[in-house]
């Protein structure tokens, strides 16, 4: 792994006995001595920190920032309150998706972040498509930890008091235990939490302090993964790509009514007057074999009607579940179709997301 990079916490995790994979260019945690299991379990039910300052920061600055960025995406940007947070995509001009971002309203523009595989093809297209009043900043230097589940908010509580004041995709400038941040009430795990962008010069120390409160746990990349999973959010390059349109992932709140100056919008608008051929769905398994990524989904008479985007084991519902682009005439809840593993017919069900109910603090 010696041409990865590294975090601010790559020592930490090292200390902390985290098994570290190749992930996005970059070495993580994928797990810690517990085991994905047990760290996904603490995280729903005390409080978990998480290291992900391999996700790309940036800033768009200029008076039209947020009237350029209304432009590459399904809109809602321009409406943003000063400090207000929204979870959106860069749409891409054939309709599917370029990467989902996070976007919050600053003093000077706007603050983005970015998945980490996608940042590099971001900022590019950003630097390309901005009109030359607006300037696109990277931020390399800033760090990201998200603290996430019941407990996230008294632990903040003993630091931070205005992150705790803060909704459900609220922001704010602070200080924690005297060291200046910039925080979040958000994250990607169904759980109420906080995610903390901090100059990476303190990450270890915010770090550190985190995790000597009680109830709170290192928690990596596999257990990031199964809880998003219950919870039904997208992760990109799975139920969301150049290819697939945000409407077929399911995104269609993402879209403001009457916004139709965006990249792809003849594709994803012909989608949303005429219909949609597939559909991003949840799948229960009825076995106890995980119905794995690529997996074709096929109907009783096993014709292929989709393919399976996530799949793993469900530590909360301890059972297997997935998440499929289904064709749409199959895609109704209670379906019952079948999944191709190792070339055995696997029952599926067409179930409700979220798997597991989210527990934002609204």
């Amino acid at each position: 792994m010696s041409d990865l990079n590294q975090t601010p916490l790559y020592s930490l995790h090292r200390e902390l006995g985290a098994k570290m994979t190749a992930f996005a260019g970059y070495t993580m945690p994928v797990q810690y001595s517990n085991g994905i299991i047990r760290e996904h379990l603490h995280c729903r039910s005390r409080a978990g920190l998480f290291d992900i300052s391999h996700m790309g920061q940036c800033r768009i600055l200029g008076d039209k920032a947020a009237d350029a960025l209304e432009n590459l995406t399904p809109g809602g940007i321009v409406d943003l309150a000063m400090g207000a947070q929204k979870y959106t995509v860069l749409t891409h001009p054939a309709g599917g998706v370029i990467d989902d971002i996070m976007v919050a309203r600053i003093d000077r523009g706007l603050s983005l972040i970015v998945n980490a595989g996608c940042k590099d093809k971001d900022y590019a297209y950003l630097n390309q498509q901005l009109p030359k009043d607006c300037i696109l900043q990277t931020c390399p230097e800033l760090a990201l930890l998200a603290l996430q589940g019941p407990d996230a908010a008294v632990v903040m509580g003993r630091f931070c008091a205005e992150a705790v004041a803060l909704g459900f995709m609220q922001t704010c400038r602070a200080r924690i235990n005297g060291i200046e941040c910039w925080v979040s009430r958000s994250g990607y795990t169904g759980e109420d939490g906080f995610e903390i962008s901090v100059h990476q010069s303190h990450a270890e120390a915010i770090a550190r302090l985190l995790l000597a409160e009680p109830g709170v746990a290192p928690i990596g990349l596999g257990a990031r993964d199964t809880l998003r999973l219950e919870a039904g959010l997208c992760l990109y390059g799975h139920e969301l790509s150049e290819t697939i349109s945000p409407l077929q992932a399911g995104l269609k709140w993402l879209f403001k009514k009457s916004h139709a100056d965006f990249p792809g919008a003849e594709y994803i608008l012909n989608e949303l007057a005429n219909g949609l051929q597939r559909l991003r769905v949840g799948l229960r398994v009825e076995a106890k074999i995980p119905v794995r990524e690529g997996c074709v989904i096929t109907d009783d008479q096993d014709h292929p009607v989709g393919i399976v985007t996530s799949g793993s084991f469900s530590p909360s519902l301890q059972r297997p579940v997935a998440m499929a682009l289904i064709q749409t005439d199959r895609a109704a809840i209670g379906t019952h179709l079948f999944a191709a593993v190792r070339g055995k017919p696997i029952a599926v069900t067409v179930s409700r997301l979220p798997f597991v109910p989210h527990r934002y603090h609204r």
